[in-house]
């Protein structure tokens, strides 16, 4: 659940993305979708011969960027492939190998649901633990539809939907429950108003025959491809609809594919306690830099109080409860996080609360975002549609649960009442032709749970998973470890997958610099 930035070539080149063409789309209703029909795959096939025929229009994205970029048409919906169409914004950064090295393309996907891909080939490039990688790939990006460039998806206005302070996530009262659910019907109202039909066609399985149409414009008989987060729930959807597409496949830090996505997001509630946790007793450790409680308690106790001073008055006027937990979940998704995170809080203790009201509400999520990763995920399975079954749930997990579970709810709530039939999930397997698959999984990850891993690893036949011990944060293959980096490697540039099930010891936490407490300044 992590957004992307966008370059500011791709805006020069993108901005005029639209659908087009004029076929219809359906009709709406509450009936499911069935994962898979006999017309989507005829018309992903067919989708994907024209592709291969047309190939990609590479041109520079400007701006000095490395990067070349071009569009994929797809249908709308691929059960009318003839119909209405939309462009699917791809960029590329080409291997640096020599020939005998390079080894065609690597497809990447960076998670959300919602999150651009316009400068993952880039980043990607630049990190020293993919070096051998990108001499043997070409690396490529892509932002999935409804997302960035392609066809982008809204449902409120983009000012309206920055402002600040949002309402405290946990409610004080009935009142105050009456009120999320109808802020939340208004907002899966909006989605419908903003975006049109297209809105029901903004799903997994749909980007997954996106992803084939990408394969056959970019020449390839087979797809590899790297993805984390959502994007291992995308992988996985692929790799069951395509599986003799599939040359090679990393899926790093899983989504459990037997229960999207209700189920999935009460999963993470307790692990980012446990991960919450795990924060509080390294910040009590470092109280000498932070001073903000030497023992775990102490450390919940001064955020309690963090929370209801800010519930009284906003932050700055602009971070109130919601944005205080909506930033402190970011911080327990990557160590990197933490020395910034909780220098700012402990800089707005000590009198300068600049820092903490910048992290708090410098980088929300983009209302794009936000728009497609609650229609990916309302459209790709059954929700509760009982407001009383999610007030319930929320507050059984908020007793023993209380850092996320309402938040959790909230981000979700829309599909409570969404305006658009939601499908009936893929049956996530392994069919004829899928290749050996590796999953990568960090033990204590909050945001994609280890259980996802195992699940997937039972379902996807000879696959092999690396397990890091007791490492918490999210995404386990992009950061230095030479136990996880070394057999990446090896899987991507040779298909090694000699040590099938393979345990890895977690880089040490992140140490603070050795600063005193800041010098008390007025507020």
């Amino acid at each position: 659940m992590m957004a992307a930035t966008l370059t500011g070539g791709w805006a020069a080149q993108r901005a005029d993305i639209r659908p087009e063409g004029g076929g219809k789309t359906g009709k709406a209703g509450r009936t499911q979708k069935a994962g898979e029909t006999a017309a989507e795959a005829r018309g992903a096939e067919l989708a994907a011969r024209r592709a291969a025929e047309k190939g990609i229009d590479w041109k520079d994205c400007g701006n000095d960027s490395p990067l070349q970029c071009g569009i994929v048409t797809v249908p709308v919906d691929y059960a009318e492939p003839d119909g209405r169409t939309i462009g699917i914004a791809v960029d590329r950064y080409p291997s640096g190998g020599t020939k005998e090295q390079r080894q065609g393309s690597l497809l990447l996907n960076p998670g959300g649901p919602g999150a651009p891909g316009g400068d993952v080939p880039l980043s990607t490039a630049r990190k020293p633990v993919w070096k051998k990688v990108t001499a043997a790939y070409d690396l490529i990006g892509f932002d999935p539809r409804g997302v960035g460039f392609s066809a982008p998806v809204s449902c409120v206005d983009p000012q309206q939907h920055a402002k600040a302070p949002r309402p405290d996530p946990v409610p004080h009262s009935e009142a105050d429950k009456q009120q999320a659910h109808e802020r939340a019907r208004n907002y899966a109202q909006g989605c419908k108003d903003r975006t049109g039909d297209l809105l029901r066609h903004i799903d997994t399985p749909d980007t997954a025959r996106d992803m084939d149409v990408i394969r056959a414009a970019l020449g390839e008989k087979k797809l590899n491809y790297l993805g984390y987060s959502y994007g291992t729930y995308l992988g996985a959807v692929y790799g069951t609809l395509f599986p003799g597409h599939v040359r090679r496949m990393v899926l790093d830090s899983v989504v459990n594919p037997s229960n999207v996505w209700y189920e999935n997001h009460r999963a993470q509630v307790p692990a980012f306690e446990r991960r919450f946790g795990e924060w509080k007793e390294w910040v009590a450790r470092h109280d000498g830099t932070f001073h903000l409680g030497g023992t775990a308690d102490e450390v919940g106790e001064r955020l309690e109080k963090l929370m209801a001073q800010a519930r009284r008055e906003p932050i700055g006027g602009k971070a109130g409860p919601y944005e205080l937990t909506q930033m402190f979940m970011m911080t327990m998704y990557s160590d990197g996080n933490w020395v910034p995170d909780t220098t700012a809080w402990s800089e707005y203790e000590a009198g300068r609360p600049d820092g903490l009201v910048e992290k708090a509400t410098g980088g929300p999520m983009s209302e794009n975002f936000t728009a497609a990763y609650t229609a990916v995920d309302c459209n790709d399975a059954p929700w509760p549609r009982d407001p009383e079954r999610w007030d319930r749930d929320a507050e059984r997990q908020h007793e023993r649960h209380p850092f996320l579970a309402w938040f959790s709810q909230r981000m979700n709530l829309p599909c409570a009442s969404w305006p658009e039939p939601s499908r009936t999930p893929v049956d996530v397997r392994t069919r004829e032709g899928l290749p050996p698959v590796l999953i990568v999984q960090n033990e204590g990850d909050a945001a994609t749970p280890v259980e996802g891993a195992a699940e997937l690893h039972r379902r996807f036949r000879d696959s092999g998973m690396i397990t890091v011990r007791g490492e918490g944060q999210h995404i386990a293959s992009d950061t230095p470890n030479p136990c996880v980096n070394s057999r990446v490697d090896g899987y991507l540039l040779r298909g090694d997958l000699a040590d099938r099930d393979v345990s890895c010891a977690a880089p040490p936490q992140p140490e603070p610099p050795g600063a005193h407490r800041p010098a008390a300044a007025g507020r």
